[in-house]
């Protein structure tokens, strides 16, 4: 599943090509694998090298993308060395422990590193910004663990429960503390979900407490716990279970799909069951009554003074739709686009009446597609020639329709101020 690959050696200096040195900072990128399984870490190595020395430490990047978990182990920065054209150049290294949250592909845009370091010739600290390429790796499940929900890997888990009081014999105020914890090696507890499950039992009340975290980092070696505690408060007489707690994790170790439980336990409550004493408020039952009755009748006065003239507004508009222009256009178009010949004469007379400039039926050019879709269709013309006079016709009526729109708001516009002799 894993492949150890070198995928980044990167040399990048602090000014442009045109004008890089051979005294120029040197970055090296080393991230030594090409994927992980979601909760285990990846190596991703910055080493800062200059000719002489660093008055300040370098500025490093976080590397924050979502879906990834970056830590910096324990000792994950310290000075270094190397052996560069025969000088001793010196150095400082950064490691970081980078883990998919998630199956997928990840890409961790380049990011910047501020140096300061002494120049060779005058001594004095100046300043350069190095960059490193993107990163690219994956998050895999592996085979066999498809099923996992949630998927957790990890090298050990570990549940372990603590159970303070009898819940088999409890009395009414009565409490009994069940605590679980999830121990694990290899992963970070953030990965472990919630553990308890909601209980419901007539006569005890569940108080969970918030979860604890607890992590630890030995040498690069990431383990942890999660903790979680409820108790539940006998009110009254009754029974029930509390059920187990399991969890299915993917051993990184042995290559295959566990299973971490622990046992549920039985509750039980001596005496009567709990009886609901509280009286009734009958002062905010009628209150809130009143204020449902007048809202209601707000609603019913609104809907009566609204609704008529709402009705009245959409029957105008729709008998000046039935009467305009347009409707009559549309239903035009509408013969043409079936190639209804019996009914694209009364549609074009309609549409005529409806036209407030000159008759659009005596343009030349709609004249002429008529006269040519006659012939066509009581003619000897093959059928391609009649598809061709309906789209020249459908044409030159679209011309001949822009054609009276300009007729009419040339009419309306006012005559010169000063006309000419």
């Amino acid at each position: 599943m894993r492949r150890s690959a070198l995928l980044l050696l990167v040399l990048l200096f602090a000014a442009p090509a045109s004008a890089q040195t051979a005294s120029a900072p040197i970055l090296d990128v080393t991230f030594d694998q090409a994927e992980a399984i979601p909760g285990e870490m990846l190596s991703l190595r910055l080493t800062v090298l200059v000719p002489t020395f660093m008055p300040k430490p370098p500025v490093w990047p976080s590397f924050e993308t979502p879906n990834l978990l970056v830590r910096l182990p324990e000792g994950s920065t310290g000075p270094t060395s190397k052996r560069i054209d025969g000088e001793t150049w010196s150095g400082v290294t950064r490691r970081y422990r980078i883990s998919p949250m998630i199956p997928g592909n990840f890409v961790i845009p380049p990011q910047d590193i501020v140096v300061t370091y002494a120049d060779p010739e005058t001594n004095k600290p100046v300043q350069a910004t190095l960059r490193t390429g993107s990163l690219m790796f994956s998050g895999v499940i592996p085979e066999g663990a498809e099923g996992l929900d949630p998927f957790i890997a990890a090298d050990r888990l570990e549940l372990t429960q603590e159970i303070e009081g009898t819940p088999g014999a409890m009395q009414p105020g009565d409490s009994v503390i069940r605590t679980v914890t999830a121990t694990v090696e290899g992963v970070s507890p953030m990965f472990l979900p919630t553990l308890l499950p909601g209980i419901t039992i007539d006569g005890v009340a569940a108080y969970p407490a918030e979860p604890t975290m607890e992590e630890k980092d030995n040498r690069g070696e990431i383990s942890g716990s999660r903790t979680e505690r409820v108790t539940l408060l006998a009110e009254g007489g009754g029974s029930g279970d509390v059920p187990p707690v399991s969890l299915d994790w993917y051993n990184l170790r042995t290559r295959a799909v566990e299973t971490a439980s622990v046992e549920g336990f039985a509750v039980a409550v001596e005496g009567p069951p709990v009886r609901n004493t509280e009286p009734r408020d009958w002062r905010s039952i009628l209150v809130t009554a009143a204020v449902g009755l007048v809202a209601l009748a707000v609603v019913v006065w609104l809907l009566r003074r609204l609704i008529p003239p709402l009705v009245r507004f959409a029957r105008e508009r729709r008998e000046a739709w039935l009467a305009s222009e347009a409707r009559a256009y549309a239903l035009l178009r509408r013969a043409i686009g079936r190639r209804d010949y019996a009914a694209l004469f009364p549609a074009l007379d309609a549409w005529a009446d409806k036209v407030s400039s000159p008759d659009p039926r005596k343009n030349p050019r709609l004249v002429e597609a008529l006269t040519r879709l006659g012939a066509t269709r009581y003619g000897t013309a093959e059928s391609p020639a009649s598809a061709d006079s309906w789209r020249l016709l459908s044409e030159t009526l679209a011309e001949a329709r822009r054609a009276s729109r300009e007729t009419t708001v040339g009419a309306g516009a006012l005559p010169p101020l000063n006309p000419s002799a």
